[in-house]
């Protein structure tokens, strides 16, 4: 890149726009969930989620369902998401993805967005070792309501930069930011406080989930969409 006399000026940092591109689906699905929230003034139901909104970010993109305080269940998940742990993570606990020493810090952040339907950013690192080289990912956490109107369920999106290398690929938690979900229509950068360490849409292929209970197995008829298999804050 050019510099400006020599000096240093005008220089952009391809590292910072490598990672500008990076976090696009973190963008996409932060963007949709704001437009949903600020149409109707409040979280979003789950059903009015629709893929097709959010096609180029549906790769990183996964739903989620509060199972216990602090504790979320992956329902649909992201192709991604999948490759870091090298196995079908719809099922899963999204704990599963994160070393024992970040699961606390994580619990927290998940019991704000569903008790406090707040929006949450996490840095992230991935656990080094044999065959598994510096990973850096950012999750986004998203509150979304059930059809009863209680809010229990999550969107969210998973991005990393570097090689997976060997799975399955978990992290640690660099930083959390934690911050009010904007429910009008205001620019979604508000200030974040860190801290430490209507009718339903059908639902189509990526982020569609079954009636059935989740099965380890699925039947052999099932029919996966080639893309995924599958796989927004508030106070």
């Amino acid at each position: 890149m050019f510099g400006n006399g020599g000096k240093g000026r005008g220089i952009v940092s391809m590292t910072d726009r490598e990672r500008e591109k990076r976090l696009e689906p973190l963008r996409v699905v932060e963007s949709y969930w704001h437009d949903l929230a600020t149409t109707r003034g409040e979280v979003p139901l789950r059903s009015e989620i629709d893929p097709r909104s959010i096609e180029n970010a549906l790769e990183y993109a996964f739903l989620a369902e509060r199972i216990a305080p602090g504790l979320a269940k992956l329902r649909v998940a992201g192709a991604h998401l999948n490759d870091l742990m090298g196995m079908e993570t719809s099922g899963m606990p999204l704990s599963t993805l994160f070393t024992p020493a970040a699961r606390d810090v994580l619990a927290d952040a998940v019991t704000r967005v569903f008790a406090e339907g707040v929006m949450v950013k996490i840095r992230l690192a991935g656990e080094e070792g044999f065959g598994r080289n510096g990973l850096q990912g950012d999750l986004l956490l998203l509150p979304l309501r059930s059809d009863m109107g209680d809010m229990t369920r999550m969107i969210g999106a998973l991005v990393t930069t570097g090689r997976i290398g060997r799975t399955p690929r978990r992290f640690d938690i660099e930083s959390v930011s934690v911050q009010a979900a904007t429910l009008t229509r205001t620019s979604p950068d508000a200030e974040a406080e860190p801290t430490r360490t209507a009718p339903e849409t059908p639902l189509v292929p990526g982020l569609a989930e079954e009636a059935a209970p989740f099965e380890a197995t699925p039947s052999s008829d099932a029919k996966r969409p080639p893309y995924l298999r599958l796989i927004v804050s508030n106070d």
